[in-house]
């Protein structure tokens, strides 16, 4: 083979258009979905009606991890990674706020609701914690967050909020 003729060769490879298939998601799993109730822009109140707060829940990453922004009617600020684990089959939250918390959570969708527990550790030292989240009518979310100090024998509720779709501002 000539080099005008290997150099004809290489120019019409790299000239060749190229053809691209749509890539899948590789989080298209309909587990991967279990936990989009919560995705929106919310208010949060407390069940006597007070405002708790501001929470903006996004599917990022292409569309493998749910990210969460929250930000207190007191100040406190925080967000979370949300993502599900399909060798355990359970999702995964780890939280970080402005308290100094850290809260790295595991669980999963049954009973119509996300129930995740871990370890929390922050400034005042660590405890055992329980999210539940659950959709309610009018689209509502409803959590009830939980702490144990007795690894799991007995709970205390530490926070319940209804999450309602913010109003377009």
């Amino acid at each position: 083979m000539t080099p005008a003729l290997v150099l004809f060769a290489w120019w019409a490879v790299q000239s060749a258009p190229v053809q691209k298939t749509p890539a899948a998601s590789a989080c298209s799993a309909a587990e991967y979905r279990q936990f989009d109730f919560w995705i929106g822009e919310w208010d949060v109140v407390t069940p006597d009606g007070r405002t708790a707060g501001r929470n903006s829940i996004t599917r990022e990453f292409g569309g493998c991890v749910l990210q969460e922004r929250w930000r207190g009617a007191g100040g406190t600020e925080g967000g979370s990674f949300n993502i599900y684990n399909p060798v355990s089959r359970t999702w995964h939250q780890t939280w970080v706020d402005s308290t100094g918390l850290l809260l790295t959570l595991t669980g999963a969708f049954q009973n119509d609701a996300m129930r995740m527990t871990g370890l929390g550790v922050g400034p005042k030292g660590s405890s055992l914690n329980r999210i539940t989240w659950r959709p309610v009518e009018d689209g509502q979310v409803r959590q009830i967050w939980e702490t144990s100090p007795d690894d799991g024998r007995t709970w205390k509720v530490i926070f319940e909020g209804r999450y309602k779709k913010r109003a377009a501002e």
